[in-house]
């Protein structure tokens, strides 16, 4: 076992029992999240520990049923999108591998059944949902009733955005400051926003041209920007949860675009160079600060992918509609 597998396993043996019971069939469904406070570097790539504090806000019903239950086969099985995976198959593999860790050498094979309603690899956060409803799956399964605290930091390792994948609405993921990782997970802000409106304007639905594990460890290593990052975005997180609770939109819209351009400042600033907007990415940017020249509040928070996503509120979704009427209007605060 490889020094990276033996850390992961001890993290795992941490949180879960020495011997886990016999499974039962359980679902679980996770909400996507878009990040208004960016999770770009980390201080332990192992343990998926972040340089800095996140925040993010839900989108609502979109994300990732998962089922989970013993397998009629005496081996694993993985069905993505009701197709059957071979085990070789990176989605899989990456599944399966996680699941191991999650067994800690028990031999229990498990059929994995899992759905998404967004776009795997988009920059639509696909595999933080998917993380987080395997492992509320596998935990409803084993009937560990495990607080969501440790989801949220057994998660962490799969994809670091999947900690904030257990609750709808905003929710902030602590950096943690412990080596070991247990003060890292993410928890729900007492707070909504009824009125508050995410747009989706897809510009590239295939997979990224490099993926976010990969791109975030190259600017990392690369980027004369990014020492200055971790900082700025700490402080830029500490606002935006500010904004949320005295409910200053501006304030809230203003920084998390801010923030996200910054990130992306750093990627372009790499060695070489990683930028993952496209053409279109930038002309509805254009589009939207063109349009808030003229009253339009709206921001953009763009993660790491070619798809715009814009935060507004209620009264201005007539006009981010004849602005871009091919946006997919999401209200994360609205009853799934």
């Amino acid at each position: 076992m490889s020094e990276t597998a033996q850390k992961q396993a001890a993290f795992f043996a941490g949180i879960l029992p020495l011997r886990l019971p016999a499974p039962r069939a359980a679902v679980a469904f996770a909400p996507s999240n878009i990040a208004l406070g960016k999770y770009w570097g980390k201080r332990d790539d192992t343990l998926n520990l972040p340089c800095n504090s996140s925040l993010s806000v839900s989108l609502g019903s979109m994300g990732t049923t998962t089922k989970v239950s013993p397998a009629n086969a005496q081996k694993d099985e993985v069905i993505f999108n009701e197709r059957a995976l071979e085990a070789e198959n990176p989605f899989a593999s990456k599944i399966l591998r996680f699941t191991s860790l999650f067994r800690q050498g028990q031999t229990i094979p498990l059929r994995i059944e899992t759905e998404n309603s967004i776009p795997t690899a988009a920059g639509l956060a696909s595999s933080a949902s998917g993380f987080a409803a395997l492992v509320s799956a596998l935990d409803a399964a084993f009937s560990l009733d495990l607080s969501k605290e440790q989801q949220s930091c057994l998660a962490r390792i799969g994809s670091g955005s999947a900690t904030r994948s257990f609750w709808q609405g905003f929710v902030r993921w602590d950096r943690g400051n412990l080596q070991d990782g247990t003060d890292s997970y993410a928890v729900p802000l007492h707070a909504t926003l009824p009125e508050f409106r995410i747009a989706i304007i897809p510009v590239d639905t295939g997979p990224k041209s490099q993926s976010s594990r990969d791109g975030m460890n190259h600017t990392v290593s690369s980027s004369p920007l990014f020492s200055s990052w971790p900082d700025r975005a700490e402080a830029d997180c500490k606002i935006i949860e500010q904004a949320i609770m005295e409910r200053d939109f501006v304030m809230l819209g203003e920084t998390a675009e801010a923030n996200a351009l910054a990130m992306h400042a750093t990627m372009m600033a790499a060695r070489p160079a990683l930028c993952y907007l496209k053409h279109e990415s930038w002309r509805a940017l254009e589009t939207l600060w063109s349009a808030r020249k003229d009253g339009l509040q709206a921001y953009a928070p763009m993660d790491a992918g070619a798809n715009v996503k814009l935060i507004f509120l209620q009264d201005q979704e007539a006009d981010i509609k004849s602005l871009f009427p091919n946006a997919t209007i999401i209200e994360p605060f609205r009853e799934r």
